[in-house]
């Protein structure tokens, strides 16, 4: 029986992260492969497919097909569209037939497993194998949701950059997904192969500081203003430490009002701010620009920066936004952790020596089981360890008193034991609640 391999991917940087994966023999023979790109943005027509990005071309030649998830589904958006349990044997056979897969063996490669499309796919292909690729530092934070054990059983590895030396991810492991890296020079590599001509080292220069938008708006994180003002830190920050040339890489899908807003923040500073426009990846400015300094708040991207490509960071804004992340198990809480541990504060200045490996995997085993108690009870016994010992303090700002007290973990108020003063507990904060309005 012959072999598809069908790898989905929805971003440039998945699809580098496959392409180093291929490149790195991570994945067997297949009779024939298949990439499946999706664009997720909130209004797609608006946004430049994957397949049309500037770079793509080097990549299209790894495999044999690319196919448009759009376009299979076209009306319906990729992130709403759930098939009904009842439709999925004559939806599989639909795709069978339009992709021209006949009755080959289907292994699936995909990121993002816990929600649509990428579990759309899987449980359109409920025979497949599946191999989950990680999109970034979320990998290192627990499934952000319960995943249906008929899919979640399927999963055999979890593939991921080394983005935190020394790390484990705690993504998918509850269904024993076995950790393997994508070696970083494959990575690198790929990246080389999106870029332009690096600068002579003649001639470069020292490079600008780079701004790395993340469009934080869209996700509720932050309001339009505030990530505005956000970006005008950075630029202040940046400036602040020296740098006269500033690049700004906003969000794809970001207003242009505040690219112009940080171009004359930074002319009455005396600095010059150029925006970069192109929809490439981050690394790929790291390689052409060599930038001196790399800001942002907690991207990914910052991390690639510094153990990929020895290139300085600093963040701007994590601490409030920890305070703020809600609801607590939101899947965004593990990177910002890891920044906020990580990378320097940039307008403090800050050098601080980076905790060990133990020391590291111990936070993020606490967070983790305080996110997801109930998927990752085998937690807890690390996150008591953490949180009793001598780090605690330190990481206090990673969680909340009340998450603490719910999980009745140390640092929690104390809670009554006997079953009639909870009650009663419980319903005072309730008309608490109900009098402040929320």
């Amino acid at each position: 029986m012959s072999t598809t391999q069908i790898f989905y991917a929805s971003t440039l940087y998945g699809a580098a992260t496959i392409a180093a994966a291929l490149d790195s023999g991570c994945f067997r023979t297949a009779d024939r492969r298949v990439l499946l790109v999706s664009t997720n943005a909130a209004v797609p027509e608006t946004t430049t497919p994957l397949d049309a990005m500037p770079g793509f071309e080097a990549l299209r030649g790894r495999f044999d097909t690319v196919l448009d998830w759009n376009e299979t589904i076209e009306p319906l958006h990729p992130g709403g569209w759930t098939p009904r349990a009842d439709d999925l044997p004559l939806l599989q056979r639909h795709l069978r037939r339009l992709w021209e897969l006949g009755d080959d063996r289907i292994e699936l490669v995909v990121e993002s497993l816990q929600v649509a499309p990428a579990l759309t796919i899987a449980q359109l292909f409920p025979e497949a194998a599946i191999d989950v690729y990680a999109d970034g530092l979320m990998s290192y934070g627990p499934t952000r949701n319960k995943i249906d054990p008929l899919v979640g059983e399927r999963v055999r590895r979890l593939l991921h950059l080394d983005l935190v030396p020394g790390l484990g991810p705690l993504l998918l492991a509850e269904f024993g997904a076995v950790a393997e890296l994508v070696p970083t020079e494959a990575f690198t590599k790929v990246v080389e192969e999106l870029s332009g001509p690096a600068p002579s080292g003649a001639d470069a220069g020292e490079g600008p500081a780079l701004l790395l938008g993340q469009y934080l708006a869209a996700l509720s994180l932050l309001t339009a203003a505030e990530e505005g003002e956000l970006h005008l830190r950075m630029v202040r920050g940046a400036v602040a430490r020296g740098h006269r040339r500033l690049v700004f890489k906003p969000h794809p899908t970001a207003p242009d009002a505040w690219s112009k807003a940080l171009v004359k923040e930074a002319e009455a500073l005396g600095a010059e701010l150029t925006v970069e426009d192109r929809p490439v990846l981050a690394e790929v400015l790291y390689r052409e620009l060599r930038p001196a300094l790399v800001v942002g708040c907690f991207s990914t991207a910052l991390m690639t920066a510094s153990g990929f490509y020895g290139i300085r960071t600093a963040r701007v804004g994590t601490r409030p936004l920890l305070a703020r992340l809600s609801p607590y198990q939101n899947s965004n809480r593990v990177p910002l952790a890891l920044v906020d541990t990580l990378v320097p504060d940039l307008e403090a200045g800050e050098e601080r020596p980076a905790p060990n490996t133990a020391e590291l995997a111990g936070l993020v085993a606490a967070v983790g089981f305080a996110m997801q108690p109930k998927i990752r009870a085998d937690l807890r016994e690390a996150a008591v360890r953490h949180l009793s010992g001598p780090l605690a303090a330190a990481t206090r700002h990673h969680f909340t008193r009340r998450r603490l007290t719910s999980l009745g973990l140390p640092g929690g108020l104390p809670v009554p034991r006997h079953p009639r003063i909870r009650r009663l507990a419980r319903r005072a904060l309730k008309l608490k609640r109900r009098a402040l309005g929320r």
